[in-house]
């Protein structure tokens, strides 16, 4: 009876705290203080010095920051025009046309930025009004977009996979290259449906353009040689074992100004921007890192965290009917916090329970990602939502009817890899 007082408790007054706009890190801060000065004989000021130390020196962390900028310079350049110059003749005979461009540009932008906003916008500014002026249908558009914009999340370098690590303590390097199949089987997915859907609506798809010759087509790679340089440089590093997850940030922070400088987009004004919008987006996230480990070690001294794992295996579920309720409890959780929230509160309460039912740490850091990802698209706290809100000027409750397919592919890719852990696990076991 009394873990369940403290849980009520505590859950109660962080939801209060965050349903009346306290920032999330402040908010968990005070329901750490809460729980230790109401369920706990212990000094709440030196639990917080050394917990905030703890969170922040981190070296894993180290590779946060890097990651973030490489995006924040990319997203000043000219990559997303780029790439859709480069990719839409190779895509123009598939049935969906350009509307695959969203789909194979978000995962290109995917891999060198990390963010899952950054992203949907980058690429969306781009290729929103490309379409529209194309005459393409708004709601596959706009649907695809909001979509794909989630691969930023699960697509290695991804912050919120630095973040689980750190969380959980498990080794970012392999969760980076697990998120590589899932990601590629995302995308397949996402280009089906735009496929089909193209298929059974032919009257809402523009007439062919006038073809592009080979000789054209393969002119225009040139524009994707500068990002493709840069993966094979990030991810090729960390794969091959040439370079730790900070060590690879490094080197794409590198290439990132270089591309900007050789793209002529690298001013003082656009190099202090990114770095300003890096800054800002770190400190966010390590204020929300520090509040999310006074909490959870505030929680451990009331022993709530041992006692719910000890709950949840009391219960007896298969850990097939512990996905399905877990998926359903983030999806929830989705409606009201975002990606990063939702990962430091809630990993380190279920790491017990999820050890105790024989669950693969790195399995479920990346059905983690693939249901913070749904979050991303999930009313009311949609931050994808929010973003494309930005560029389209549509009213939220459209923009959600235009995403649902892809929230729904969303759940397919979390049902095939519970079904087929080895489309996670494949890659880093043959790191081993």
């Amino acid at each position: 009876m009394a873990d369940m007082t403290q849980a009520v408790v505590l859950i109660g007054g962080l939801l209060a705290l965050l349903a009346l706009g306290v920032w999330v890190s402040l908010a968990l801060l005070a329901c750490g203080i809460l729980g230790i000065v109401a369920f706990a004989d212990a000094p709440a000021g030196v639990i917080f010095a050394t917990k905030s130390w703890d969170a922040a020196s981190s070296w894993a962390l180290t590779a946060l920051p890097l990651f973030i900028w490489m995006g924040e310079i990319l997203y000043r350049t000219r990559l997303a025009e780029d790439m859709f110059s480069g990719l839409g003749p190779w895509v123009r005979r598939l049935p969906g046309r350009l509307v695959h461009v969203n789909v194979l540009g978000c995962g290109i932008f995917a891999a060198v930025s990390g963010s899952s906003a950054a992203t949907a916008a980058t690429i969306g500014r781009i290729s929103l009004p490309e379409l529209k002026s194309r005459g393409y249908d708004e709601s596959i558009s706009i649907g695809s977009l909001a979509g794909a914009g989630t691969l930023g999340l699960l697509i290695p370098p991804s912050i919120v996979m630095i973040v689980y690590g750190v969380a959980a303590q498990v080794s970012i390097i392999k969760l980076f290259i697990a998120g590589v199949l899932p990601g590629l089987m995302l995308m397949v997915l996402f280009s089906g449906y735009i496929a089909l859907w193209s298929i059974l609506h032919p009257d809402r798809v523009p007439p062919k353009e006038d073809r592009v010759s080979w000789g054209q087509m393969i002119a225009r790679l040139r524009l994707l040689l500068p990002v493709t340089l840069l993966i094979i440089g990030v991810i090729g590093a960390i794969y091959g074992g040439i370079a730790t997850a900070t060590e690879a940030a490094t080197v794409g922070v590198v290439g990132a100004l270089l591309i900007a400088g050789f793209g002529g987009s690298l001013t003082r004004k656009s190099f202090f921007d990114s770095l300003m919008g890096a800054t800002r987006t770190s400190c966010m996230i390590s204020f929300i890192l520090i509040g999310a480990a006074y909490l959870t070690s505030a929680m451990s001294f009331t022993g709530l965290p041992a006692n719910l794992a000890a709950w949840i295996s009391s219960l007896g579920l298969s850990p097939y009917a512990l996905i399905a309720a877990l998926t359903v409890f983030f999806i929830v959780m989705g409606m009201f916090l975002d990606g990063i929230s939702i990962v430091v509160l809630t990993t380190a309460v279920l790491m017990p329970a999820i050890s105790a039912a024989g669950i693969d740490v790195i399995w479920f850091g990346i059905f983690l990602i693939l249901v913070v990802e749904m979050a991303q698209i999930t009313p009311p706290v949609g931050f994808n939502l929010f973003v494309i809100q930005g560029i389209t000027g549509r009213k939220l409750p459209e923009l959600v009817v235009m995403a649902l397919p892809f929230f729904l592919l969303l759940v397919l890719a979390t049902a095939l890899i519970t079904v087929f852990p080895q489309i996670v696990s494949a890659l880093p076991n043959a790191m081993r």
